[in-house]
């Protein structure tokens, strides 16, 4: 799953847009994916930190 997590941020970071992690519990993380124009948030999910690349965009 962790190559599914890396691949869709790196779909969303070629089309302009930014992203965050929000710590969760349990050493999971919240993505937030973010509009490229003002930071808009468009979705979220949670997965574990382990499957997060090295830096946010």
């Amino acid at each position: 799953m962790a190559e599914d997590v890396r691949a869709r941020l790196e779909r969303w970071t070629r089309a302009g847009g930014t992203w965050r992690a929000d710590p969760a519990p349990g050493g999971r993380v919240t993505v937030v994916l973010q509009r490229c124009d003002g930071g808009e948030e468009v979705d979220r999910f949670v997965c574990e930190a382990s499957e997060l690349p090295a830096e946010p965009s």
